[in-house]
C-alpha cells in the first residue's frame, strides 16, 4: 500500500519593506520555538536589519533564517506589502488598509487580485461578536498617553520623560515615572477598547485619579485626575439627547458630540475613538478660538487625518512627533511654545513602533492563541470573515469593494 507523507506546512515572517520601515513582526524568537512545537510545522524568518528582534536572536534558537521565502505556505507581516514583493498565489497576514477603500492603497489591493494572493486582514480577524482578535490598540494607547503626557511637561517646562523609544522595554519606561510627581492636570480621555486600556494602565501607573465627568466640569483637584469618555458620555441623539449602542453603530450620524462640554475645564485631550466620517467630531476647528478653551496638548492615538480631531493636519513621525496649531490662524507652528494660544499635536501614526519587542510579544501572544490554530483548520468561518481575496476574487465579506478593486 502506497504511503502518503503529509507536507510540513511553512509560515515565513518577512521583512517589512515600507519606508520609514517598521521594527515590529508577528512572533518572536521564542513564540518560534513553541509554536513549531505545538502545530508541527515550520518557520523561516526573512533577514532584517530593523527587526526589533535580531536574525540571530532566531538562528539562536534553532529557526531558520533565509532570503527564499518561495517555499512558505503563509507570509506574515505587519505592514502593507509594495507590490513588487508580493509572491504570487501566497497566502498573507497583515494589515492592508484596505477594507475602507483607502485611496492611497488601490494599487495595492488591485494588485492583491492580479497576483491571485489571498489576503488574511488582521484588522478583520473577529470573535463572534465582532470583537477584534489581533492589533496593538494596547500599545498604541500606552505610547499615545505617554507622549501626550510628555509633550505636556516639555511645552510647560514642568517636568521631564524620557521619549518612549529612548528606552528598551515597557518596565523600563515604566521605571522612569517613579520619580515623577505630575501638577494638578486635567484630562479627558476618549474611546473604548484596548487603545483605552492603554491608555488607562498609564494614568494608573502615574497615580492619576479618574473622576466623574460631572464634577470634572465643576470641581478643581489638588491632584492630576482624569475621566473617561465614551457611549452615552460622548454620544447623544440629536432628537432627544439619549444615545443607545446598537442604534448608534447602524446610525451615527444620527448623534452629536458631547465633547466640547468639557473643553474649558480639560489641560490635555488623549483621542482613542473609532471614527469613521458619518460620526460626529469631537470638536470643529473654529472651536479652538473660543475664549474658554483651555486644552493646550492634543495625543491624536488614532491619528485619522481630518478625522475626530479636525486639527490633525498630518500624521507625525516618531522622530519629530509633534507640531503646533495656532488658535487664530489655524495655521501649523513650531510645537513647545509656552503658551496657549498654540496647541500643541501628537499624531503619531505607528506608536507602537516605539516599544516594538513588547509590543511583538503582546501581538503574537494573541495570535498563537486565537488564530493559528484556525488558520490551519481546512475550513474556518474566522479566517473567511477576514480574508479579502482570494484565487483573484474579492470574498463575498467584502464584495463592496469591487469598484475599488477591480
Amino acid at each position: 500500500m502506497e504511503s502518503k507523507i503529509a507536507k510540513m506546512i511553512r509560515i515565513g515572517l518577512i521583512k517589512e519593506r515600507k519606508a520609514v520601515p517598521d521594527k515590529r513582526v508577528a512572533l518572536t524568537p521564542e513564540q518560534c520555538v513553541d509554536i513549531q512545537k505545538e502545530f508541527g510545522l515550520e518557520i523561516i524568518v526573512e533577514p532584517s536589519p530593523h527587526r526589533c528582534y535580531k536574525d540571530d536572536e532566531y538562528r539562536n534558537l534553532g529557526i531558520v533564517v533565509s532570503e527564499d521565502m518561495s517555499s512558505c505556505d503563509i507570509l506574515l507581516g505587519i505592514k502593507e506589502v509594495p507590490i513588487d514583493a508580493l509572491i504570487s498565489g501566497k497566502t498573507y497576514l497583515f494589515f492592508s488598509h484596505t477594507k475602507k477603500k483607502q485611496a492611497y492603497n488601490k494599487a495595492l489591493m488591485q494588485a492583491l487580485i492580479q497576483k491571485q494572493v489571498r489576503m488574511i486582514d488582521y484588522e478583520c480577524l473577529t470573535h463572534d461578536d465582532e470583537q477584534r482578535m489581533l492589533g496593538f490598540g494596547l500599545f498604541a494607547g500606552i505610547v499615545g498617553a505617554h507622549n501626550g503626557l510628555l509633550t505636556y511637561g516639555k511645552k510647560h517646562g514642568l517636568y521631564d520623560l524620557p521619549h518612549a523609544y529612548d528606552v528598551a522595554t515597557y518596565n523600563e519606561l515604566l521605571a522612569a515615572y517613579d520619580d515623577i510627581k505630575l501638577p494638578n492636570l486635567k484630562i479627558v480621555i476618549t474611546g473604548s477598547g484596548k487603545v483605552a486600556a492603554g491608555i488607562i494602565d498609564i494614568m494608573t501607573h502615574l497615580d492619576i485619579e479618574p473622576v466623574e465627568p460631572a464634577d470634572f466640569i465643576t470641581h478643581e483637584y489638588a491632584y492630576p485626575v482624569y475621566i473617561h469618555l465614551r457611549g452615552g458620555a460622548l454620544y447623544a441623539r440629536k432628537d432627544n439627547n439619549l444615545y443607545y449602542r446598537d442604534d448608534f453603530h447602524v446610525h451615527p450620524e444620527a448623534y452629536k458630540c458631547l465633547f466640547t462640554s468639557y473643553v474649558h475645564q480639560a489641560d490635555i485631550l488623549l483621542n482613542g475613538i473609532y471614527w469613521e466620517e458619518d460620526i460626529a467630531r469631537l470638536f470643529e476647528k473654529e472651536e479652538i478660538k473660543r475664549n474658554d478653551w483651555r486644552i493646550s496638548v492634543i495625543a491624536d492615538i488614532t491619528c485619522d487625518v481630518n478625522g475626530s480631531v479636525p486639527i490633525n493636519i498630518e500624521a507625525s513621525k516618531i522622530a519629530d512627533p509633534v507640531y503646533g496649531i495656532d488658535r487664530k490662524t489655524l495655521a501649523k507652528v513650531p510645537p513647545f511654545q509656552n503658551t496657549k494660544d498654540v496647541i500643541d499635536l501628537m499624531a503619531v501614526d505607528n506608536l507602537p513602533n516605539e516599544l516594538p519587542r513588547d509590543a511583538s510579544h503582546y501581538f503574537g501572544v494573541h495570535l498563537e492563541k486565537y488564530v493559528l490554530a484556525e488558520l490551519l483548520k481546512q475550513s474556518s468561518e474566522v479566517i473567511e470573515r477576514a480574508t479579502i481575496c482570494k484565487q483573484g476574487k474579492l470574498t463575498s465579506y467584502f464584495e463592496y469593494l469591487s469598484d475599488y478593486a477591480y
